[in-house]
C-alpha cells in the first residue's frame, strides 16, 4: 500500500508541473498566433495605402504634403509592425506599433477629409474600391486585435494563478502586453462617404 501511495505521489509531483508548463506554452503560442493574424491584416492594410495614394495623386497634386504624410506614416507603421512581429507581447514593441498606427490613422483621416472636397476623386471607381477595401481591412484589424487581446488575457491569467505563477517565474514566462490604441477615435474604422 505504501509503495502505491509513493508512486502516485511521485506521478503527481512530476505530472502537475509538466501539465502546467504545457498549458503555459500553449497559451503563449495562442497569443503569438493571434498576433500573426494582426500582422496579416495590417500588412494587407499597408499594401492598400500606396495604391490609394497613387490613385489620389492625380487629383490632389497640390496636396502633396498630405500624400507624403500618409506614406511616411505607413512606412513608420510598417516598421512598428516588424518590431512587434519579432516580439509579440513586448510592451515597448506594441507601444511603438500603437503610436505608429495612431499617426497613420490621423494621416488617413486627413487624406479622406481632403478627398471629400474633390468630386472627381469621390466619383473615381478605383478610389471607391480602395476605400471599401481599406474599411473592410480596418474591421478585420479590429477583430484580430480583439482576438489577440483575448489570447493575451488568457495567457497572463495562466501565468498569474497559483501554482502556475511559480513555474512561470522559473521558466521565464513573462506577462504579455495587449495591443491598445489610446484614443477611441483611433479605434474606429475611417468613415467613407463617396457618392
Amino acid at each position: 500500500m505504501g509503495t502505491v501511495l509513493f508512486i502516485v505521489f511521485v506521478a503527481v509531483l512530476i505530472g502537475v508541473p509538466i501539465a502546467i508548463y504545457n498549458r503555459l506554452v500553449t497559451a503563449r503560442n495562442g497569443y503569438h498566433n493571434a498576433f500573426a493574424q494582426i500582422d496579416v491584416q495590417l500588412t494587407r492594410r499597408y499594401d492598400l495605402i500606396p495604391n490609394l495614394v497613387e490613385t489620389a495623386k492625380g487629383y490632389l497634386a497640390h496636396e502633396r504634403g498630405t500624400l507624403e504624410a500618409v506614406i511616411t506614416a505607413r512606412n513608420a507603421a510598417l516598421a512598428g509592425l516588424k518590431g512587434a512581429t519579432a516580439a509579440p507581447g513586448n510592451p515597448q514593441a506594441l507601444a511603438t506599433l500603437a503610436g505608429a498606427e495612431g499617426t497613420l490613422g490621423a494621416s488617413l483621416a486627413r487624406l479622406l477629409a481632403v478627398a471629400e472636397a474633390y468630386p472627381d476623386l469621390k466619383a473615381n471607381q478605383t478610389m471607391a474600391q480602395l476605400m471599401e477595401e481599406l474599411t473592410s481591412t480596418e474591421n478585420r484589424v479590429a477583430f484580430a486585435r480583439q482576438a489577440y487581446n483575448d489570447a493575451v488575457l488568457g495567457y497572463n491569467n495562466a501565468c498569474a494563478v497559483f501554482p502556475n505563477s511559480v513555474l512561470a517565474g522559473m521558466f521565464g514566462f513573462t506577462p504579455a502586453a495587449m495591443l491598445d490604441i489610446e484614443a477611441p477615435a483611433k479605434r474606429a474604422a475611417p468613415e467613407v462617404k463617396f457618392g
